[in-house]
């Protein structure tokens, strides 16, 4: 190649007489350096861009630059060095390297004649693969987490926010500057009390990691449920420095999980629903026997008084059973409260051993002196319900059927997720039935899994029971041989404090009283008995056979009466519409609800009127009797 002509000295160029010594200063460099014409040939390069592309320096003059592009960025090469030199900005372009593809930033710069014309480029390039690949990682990373599905909120070691997705402001319905806010707690919506936050920033601020299921109520009154997940970021050196919190919207799923458990009660009662009509006409048979008896001829007052006590008997395990039945087929909320657990097996053996096949054998070896558990009612009658019904099918031909109970510690117990320091409830129920194979015992606690011929199942009866342990933080086991039989083993934490059990009232007659009463009820017998009651005890007592009627009494202010016991289905006016008139026009005037069910959605708007005393249906005498004394005799500011 011929010498080229001498270089002026303009601004970032060289004077020489050889392309080589155009690099100048740049020839030891290591950054790599080249010279190309206007053509696009390289004129020469320094040694570290020789290496770089596995060439050696006596091996580039006459190498076409469009040789070391990549193919894809060949336009965007060109399309950049067609522009005036002066106006060109740094070149980012993928290069092919014996190393494969890399990036590199290039500075270019005009290499001129004695004349001012320009002769040639030279190019100064760094390689910015791995800063191009960090930004490329932190861009995709900044989208997923900011259009992530799933609400998240980095925040400081005291809690403010500082970062927060878009995701997270739908959620929480507040503006991005009120949670960034020094005075924004974004972490607390959720938990039920101060005590509950104190243990989730107990267990972040420990180095732990916290997970649970938080509800918050938005706008409009709409509860939305999150499966929330914390946990701290650390520094290079340990130390922590940030906390993450994951929100993730699981509302449908808790709806379903409802409905799941709903359909399934359904399902249990109607295996239940022959044997309870055939006990409940027994029931009726013994009261209409007797008190047909009782109207024929004159009894003596000895006869008199065994027909009305073994009427009474009968109506209470009449009543008995209405309450069981309820249990299972309404929609009631979690309640955690002290439940016996034998008392509850007892009462549920009743039941069933009144509509199983007289071939199944009850044996109960109950633990005496059971500790209390901290846990729902219902649902740990579904628990025993279901499994016993599971032991009654496996049973077709009859046989045992046994409950045991037991408290056990947390270290006896090889399960993930059991707290070591806790004591255990244990219930186990067991059948002498046709057993499990090994491949049926694993899928038992499936959804919709069932090994029942036809329809006689739906599969939901074993994994309603999974839920319901699981979310009592309790476990469950099954051991099985097929033709010897199956044990379901329960094992439910109990109550980390002592917790005593609710006292049966004492019965008998209940006080007397001078104050007036307003009695609303569409029955007419149960109207009449109330106010024949009360009456003879005292009390004077107005009637209100509808919640028109009522309302007429509470509007007329020449009516006096002390409290109303307001029956809550009526016809003209619901007990809920007749107490919102009480509340307006005689505000301080105490009420007792009766009914035989109050829905949830009846107590929330019982609750938003102040409305706190219900008694359900039945009830007897003693027990509305006591009640209304207390509310009339409780000091007004504790009413």
């Amino acid at each position: 190649m011929p010498a080229a002509p001498s270089v002026s000295a303009s601004p970032g160029s060289l004077t020489s007489s050889a392309p080589a010594d155009w690099l100048g200063a740049w020839v030891t460099s290591a950054d790599c350096a080249y010279c190309r014409d206007l053509n696009g040939h390289i004129l020469a390069g320094n040694l570290s861009f020789a290496r770089k592309f596995g060439r050696t320096t006596t091996q580039l003059p006459g190498s076409s630059v469009s040789d070391f592009i990549h193919p894809d960025d060949l336009a965007a090469f060109s399309a950049a060095t067609a522009a005036p030199a002066a106006q060109r900005p740094v070149n980012e372009h993928r290069w092919l390297t014996p190393q494969g593809v890399r990036w590199f930033a290039w500075e270019e710069t005009a290499i001129r004649d004695a004349a001012g014309a320009i002769i040639g480029i030279r190019a100064i390039g760094r390689d910015m693969t791995r800063q191009r690949m960090a930004e490329e990682q932190f861009y995709r990373l900044s989208r997923a987490v900011e259009q992530s599905p799933v609400s998240i909120v980095i925040t400081d070691v005291d809690g403010r926010a500082q970062y927060v997705n878009s995701k997270f402001t739908e959620m929480s319905g507040r503006t991005l500057e009120d949670l960034m806010s020094d005075r924004a707690q974004v972490l607390r919506d959720g938990h039920a009390s101060d005590a509950s936050y104190g243990e989730f920033w107990k267990t972040l601020r420990s180095g732990g990691e916290w997970r649970g299921e938080l509800s918050t109520e938005r706008t409009k009154g709409i509860t939305v449920w999150e499966s929330v997940k914390a946990s701290c970021l650390r520094s290079p050196s340990g130390e922590i420095t940030n906390f993450l919190c994951l929100r993730e919207d699981i509302t449908e799923r808790k709806k379903l999980e409802t409905e799941l458990r709903q359909s399934h009660k359904m399902e249990s009662l109607g295996t239940l629903a022959g044997g309870i009509a055939h006990d409940f006409n027994n029931l009726l048979a013994i009261i209409n026997g007797y008190a047909e008896f009782c109207q024929q001829g004159t009894p003596t007052p000895a006869i008199l008084e065994k027909s009305l006590r073994e009427i009474h008997r009968a109506a209470q395990r009449a009543s008995g059973l209405v309450r069981q039945i309820l249990t299972f087929s309404r929609k009631n909320e979690v309640r955690f409260s002290a439940v016996d657990l034998n008392q509850l097996v007892r009462d549920l053996v009743a039941l069933l051993a009144e509509t199983f096949p007289r071939t199944v054998v009850f044996n109960l070896q109950l633990e005496e002196r059971l500790t209390p558990l901290l846990a729902d009612q219902n649902q740990l009658q579904q628990i025993i319900l279901n499994l016993c019904v599971n032991a009654r099918d496996a049973m077709p031909a009859g046989g045992t059927l046994t409950i045991r109970t037991a408290t056990r510690p947390g270290t006896s117990l090889n399960h993930p997720g059991v707290d070591a320091t806790r004591g255990y409830a244990c219930l186990e129920v067991g059948d002498t039935g046709t057993g499990m194979t090994p491949e049926v015992r694993a899928r038992i606690f499936e959804p919709f899994f069932t090994t029942k011929p036809g329809h006689q199942g739906t599969g939901l009866g074993l994994a309603v029971v999974y839920g319901i342990v699981v979310s009592h933080h309790g476990c469950i086991d099954v051991l099985s041989s097929v033709g010897v039989g199956s044990t379901f083993h329960v094992s439910l934490p109990l109550a980390a404090e002592a917790i005593e059990l609710p006292v049966a009232p004492v019965r008998g007659a209940f006080p007397c009283g001078t104050e007036s009463i307003l009695i609303v009820d569409d029955e007419v017998s149960l109207r009449t008995l109330l106010a024949t009651t009360f009456s003879s005890k005292g009390y004077r007592t107005l009637t209100a056979a509808s919640g028109l009627e009522a309302i007429e009494i509470i509007s007329d202010p020449e009516r006096k009466f002390d409290l109303v016991l307001l029956d809550l289905n009526m016809p003209g006016a619901t007990g809920i519409e007749v107490l919102k008139v009480l509340r307006l026009c005689r505000p301080h005037t105490r009420a007792i609800i009766v009914s035989g069910h109050i829905t949830p959605e009846a107590r929330e708007e019982f609750k938003r009127l102040g409305q706190e005393d219900f008694i359900l249906k039945p009830y007897t005498l003693d027990e509305i009797g006591r009640r209304l004394r207390t509310l009339i005799d409780m000091p007004a500011a504790a009413a």
